[in-house]
């Protein structure tokens, strides 16, 4: 009687084991399947081959300034200025990611909700910014509140830590603006360092208190295209994805 009594409890512990691998196989396979949806929500905006999800600011081609060079889009300044560009396609709410490399002393930016329109000359008159920037060399790091720094809303957030890379070193930028929630945000290197509204009072406040104060079509169109800055510094790009939130 005992041995069957040990059979009996050996099979449970047998078919518990045979139940338990099953769940979490199971929990594994849901797991890879939700990573897997997550990843197939990423649209490429720049893969190193081609500019084909972009054109310049108020054109229908790209800018000679912008090259592709082993994989990387650069801009490489001439002289001439407002050589900005933008995406093909417009973006409500999504998260962009990209990398970024700054010269020595440089400067550029990374907009977003950019209407495009004849009156407007420049990307930034309507697009917000996410500055880039040599952290160490160029001066409006050293500006207090710190709203010119690497990560910051231009003008408007300061960042709250500086875990910017020096010039020449590849930073990952990761920009999400969703108006459902009204929540924007900027990681860098790992690190969320930004957190602003992105539409209501509060976000009015913020540009009535900083040099967009007055300008007619700054911030106001909650769909509008991603842009890159041309501010006459030599800048590069890579791995440029986005997604809609």
């Amino acid at each position: 009687m005992k041995n069957q009594i040990l059979i009996f409890i050996l099979a449970l512990t047998i078919l518990g084991c045979k139940q338990e691998k099953k769940e979490i196989k199971q929990v594994e396979s849901e797991t890879q399947n939700v990573m897997d949806k997550m990843e197939s929500d990423w649209v490429v905006l720049f893969d190193g081959t081609s500019f084909e999800s972009w054109r310049g600011y108020l054109t229908d081609s790209m800018y000679p300034e912008w090259v592709i060079e082993g994989g990387d889009m650069v801009f490489i300044p001439s002289g001439n200025g407002g050589k900005n560009i933008i995406t093909k396609d417009t973006f409500t709410n999504f998260e962009l990611s990209l990398e970024w490399k700054i010269s020595e002393g440089g400067n550029s930016g990374i907009f977003w909700g950019v209407f495009e329109d004849l009156k407007y000359s420049e990307a930034y008159q309507t697009g917000p910014e996410i500055q880039v920037l040599d952290n160490e060399r160029h001066p409006d790091a050293l500006a207090n509140p710190k709203f010119h720094q690497a990560g910051a809303l231009y003008d408007m957030v300061q960042p709250e830590h500086d875990v910017c890379k020096p010039a020449n070193q590849w930073n990952l930028c990761v920009l999400k603006v969703n108006h459902k929630t009204n929540q924007g945000s900027v990681t860098l290197n790992g690190t969320e360092i930004v957190k602003f509204p992105v539409h209501g009072e509060e976000w009015d406040n913020m540009v009535e208190n900083s040099k967009f104060k007055g300008w007619e079509g700054f911030g106001k169109h909650q769909t509008g295209h991603i842009g890159l800055q041309d501010h006459g510094n030599k800048v590069s790009f890579k791995n440029i994805k986005i997604r809609n939130l």
